[in-house]
């Protein structure tokens, strides 16, 4: 299981592509029923793990396929527009 501090942000750029699209909704789909065919094997899941469960399995999907954001940092000021004043 991943384990996460921070938000993650997934590249949603990629979702303009069909093939992206169904590649995640493919996978996505796969992890789902993965899921739950380990929720019919356990019967008395809690309702906590089943939300820990999906959420990690959307999680995932979302990572594999998509991939991060990538952060683009501006620098708060340059020594450029300090010279200038």
């Amino acid at each position: 299981m991943i384990e996460q501090t921070a938000l993650q942000r997934f590249s949603r750029a990629f979702l303009r592509h069909a093939d992206k699209v169904n590649e995640l909704k493919i996978t996505l789909n796969d992890s789902l029923q993965t899921l739950q065919d380990l929720q019919e094997e356990q019967e008395e899941m809690i309702m906590e793990d089943n939300w820990k469960e999906f959420r990690e399995a959307l999680t995932s999907t979302c990572q594999e396929v998509l991939g991060c954001k990538k952060h683009h940092h501006k620098e708060w000021f340059s020594m450029e527009k300090v010279n200038k004043k």
